[in-house]
């Protein structure tokens, strides 16, 4: 496996991950999936400021992606950012997305951030083993945050340090 800079160019190959993902479970609190061509957006403006990461098979195939974003809008947020991963339906539980998230850590932390969170619409096991192996710890749940497929919803939300708190600077952009 080899984890690599996403480009526009692998949007269709992140779509076709994330369209079931969207389509047939609660994961994800979009309705409809997004088109290749939104992806393609999706991920020239992550990366602009973020770094959105994808591993690639033995094959050369997209396998999983992970990627960061803005956390909240006020200025004292800045040093913190949430993250997601997603992983191909049949590479799942091969370690793809704690490699996809090792490797996102290590970029954010040469970026000067210091706290990353993930919201996880709840229950989801799979994606709390993921995020707790990786250090993340609960700290709330958002009650009935979401209603899709005929329910409302819950989302848990985890935190993780990047690194010790200390003397901030502004974060650096990604930007390739």
């Amino acid at each position: 496996m080899r984890i690599r800079i996403a480009t526009p160019d692998d949007a269709q190959a992140i779509a076709a991950i994330y369209a079931p993902v969207v389509r047939d479970t609660a994961i994800s609190f979009e309705f409809d999936p997004p088109s290749d061509a939104e992806m393609r957006s999706r991920i020239a403006s992550t990366l602009e400021r973020f770094p959105w990461l994808v591993s690639e098979d033995d094959a050369g195939r997209v396998s999983g992606y992970a990627y960061a974003s803005k956390h909240r809008e006020r200025a004292a947020y800045q040093w913190s950012v949430d993250v997601t991963a997603y992983v191909r339906a049949d590479c799942r539980g091969q370690g793809i997305g704690a490699r996809l998230y090792r490797a996102l850590f290590d970029e954010l932390v040469e970026l000067g951030y210091f706290q990353a969170f993930a919201g996880i619409t709840l229950p989801n096991a799979a994606s709390v083993a993921l995020h707790e192996s990786m250090g993340f710890h609960a700290f709330g749940v958002y009650r009935n945050a979401g209603y899709k497929l005929g329910q409302w919803h819950d989302v848990g939300w985890w935190q993780r340090a990047l690194r010790e708190p200390g003397e901030p600077t502004p974060p650096r952009a990604f930007g390739i």
